[in-house]
């Protein structure tokens, strides 16, 4: 059996077009009068519903046939393309649905919406081309989808072009022109540093996807989520183009008290850079599909934090009080950053959230934990408000995610192009005559920082009027200097920074500045001494 992989999870499977039952009314709605349009409004009353209710604990009951698939007899089950959804209209999207099995067992409900009316759309095994998967005895036909995705003519006109997927619990991966799958987005984590138990991953019960009119340049799906410890109605509003863009409109409806939710969740891997080595033993200089968390914070600086893969798991929090944004960044945009023919790590987006409205105090928290290989998501961001959810209360929540390629840029200052970490080498550092004093090499680093953009270019023939501000939370920084670096049209920055004792863990920090000009965002980085 063929082990799957995080990426091949979501892969290219096809859709189908097929009657649909009767409406569903609205809520109270007599069967003689007219209807009402179907709206937020119905799947905020049906959110707020479910959380009046005890939760569901009951395991999803899949038939034996489908639990029994493997990834490659489940992948090898594709929606027809001829059978795609939302085309009647002539509209520029098509919508495809996931059968079951494998992973994939909590049945989906998914609907339509024509003219404001809701009708659900039933499971129909003529819908999907089993390829060579057998499954001998008829399903049933309440059995549901596993999940859904919507195609449009991103890339090239005459083509249809996977947009998005939503597919296993509340997360979805979305695609800007010219771009490939890499980190995925999430509606909500909950419980997300375990305290007083394991993360929860709240679920999409039902999608509702309204039929776009002809010509139109987005599309619009309602999602009912669930969990053991909040509900929640969303709508996501989808924009393709050079940088797709998702709106997101969210009600959440907790059930008990909760200390730490998180929104806007973003997932992905970091396996190996060039500021991580640890882990090496590849021809590819690097593999990941995101390599800093970047903030913009509500005080106006922007904050770069290289991401890692470290020994053990590590919990960053980022204070602040309505932030402008925060994401998962690829800024390594070249193939000979990593020299892979298939995976093409350079093409794989960027995702940045950012809030409409006010968010409040809290705090942007990076988790990193550790892997062994390049196929597991150890890394996530999302914003931890500082005031607990009460169960009982309404939440509303707005924000947007786009998917950034390659040349994107969020602010006019310098940005970090490269960190690099390296032995104790630190210049001025004193060597520590000390009858037992722990060896300089332990305690000692050198981090090297290159910055690019910005003004930088202005500064170069007289790089003497810029200096590195750094800062450590422990220990001290021995040194600091500056070269031009021509190679980027920008500067190299270089901190020596010593701590006390091996096992010591510091915060650094380091922005560069003329006068009293900032000129680049904020690095900031984790070291504990080895």
């Amino acid at each position: 059996m063929t082990k799957p992989t995080r990426r091949a999870v979501v892969s290219g499977l096809a859709a189908a077009l097929l009657p649909v039952q009767a409406p569903v009314r609205a809520e109270g709605q007599n069967p003689r009068s007219s209807p009402r349009p179907f709206g937020f409004e119905n799947v905020e009353r049906r959110a707020r519903d479910l959380a009046g209710a005890p939760f569901d604990a009951r395991e999803p009951v899949l038939p034996p046939q489908l639990a029994a698939l493997d990834y490659d007899a489940w992948r090898d089950i594709r929606f027809r393309p001829e059978k795609a959804f939302l085309g009647e209209a002539g509209g520029p999207f098509r919508l495809q649905l996931f059968h079951r099995g494998f992973l994939y067992r909590r049945p989906v409900t998914v609907n339509l919406v024509r003219g404001g009316l809701a009708t659900s759309i039933p499971y129909q095994a003529a819908l999907f081309d089993l390829g060579r998967t057998r499954i001998e005895k008829p399903l049933p036909v309440d059995l549901g989808f596993a999940g859904i995705r919507l195609h449009t003519n991103l890339n090239r006109p005459n083509l249809l072009d996977e947009l998005i997927v939503f597919l296993g619990a509340s997360y979805y991966r979305f695609l800007g022109r010219e771009q490939l799958y890499g980190l995925s987005a999430r509606a909500l984590a909950a419980n997300i540093e375990g305290e007083g138990g394991p993360e929860e991953f709240p679920f999409f019960r039902e999608f509702w996807v309204e039929v776009p009119e002809r010509g139109a340049d987005a599309c619009t799906l309602y999602a009912l989520l669930d969990g053991p410890s909040i509900t929640g109605a969303y709508r996501f509003g989808v924009h393709p183009g050079d940088e797709t863009s998702v709106s997101v409109e969210a009600r959440l409806f907790p059930r008990r008290d909760l200390a730490t939710i998180g929104l806007a969740p973003l997932t992905s891997m970091y396996f190996i850079g060039e500021n991580d080595r640890a882990a090496a033993d590849d021809y590819r200089p690097e593999l990941h599909d995101s390599d800093g968390l970047l903030i913009a914070s509500g005080s106006g600086e922007w904050i770069w934090r290289p991401l890692d893969n470290p020994a053990a798991r590590r919990i960053s929090a980022f204070a602040d009080t309505n932030p402008r944004g925060f994401g998962l960044m690829q800024r390594d945009r070249s193939f000979e950053d990593y020299q892979d023919l298939e995976a093409n790590y350079h093409r794989r987006p960027s995702y940045f959230v950012e809030p409409a409205g006010d968010w409040g105090e809290g705090s942007v928290v990076l988790m990193e934990l550790p892997t062994d290989n390049e196929t597991h998501d150890n890394v996530v961001a999302c914003w931890r408000p500082k005031q607990p959810y009460r169960a009982g209360e309404t939440v509303s929540v707005g924000y947007r995610v786009r998917a950034l390629g390659c040349g994107d840029r969020l602010h006019g200052g310098a940005w970090v192009a490269n960190t690099y970490v390296v032995g104790a080498t630190a210049s001025g550092a004193a060597r520590s005559a000390t009858p037992g004093a722990q060896p300089e090499a332990i305690t000692t680093r050198r981090f090297l920082v290159d910055f690019t953009g910005g003004d930088l270019g202005y500064y170069m023939p007289a790089p003497d009027l810029v200096e590195v501000v750094a800062s450590t939370q422990q220990g001290t920084i021995v040194a600091t200097s500056i070269t031009p670096n021509p190679h980027i049209a920008g500067i190299r920055a270089a901190i020596d920074v010593r701590l006390d004792a091996p096992g010591q863990a510091t915060e650094l920090r380091a922005f560069l500045r003329a006068g009293h000009r900032t000129l680049s965002e904020t690095w900031t980085y984790g070291w504990t001494a080895a």
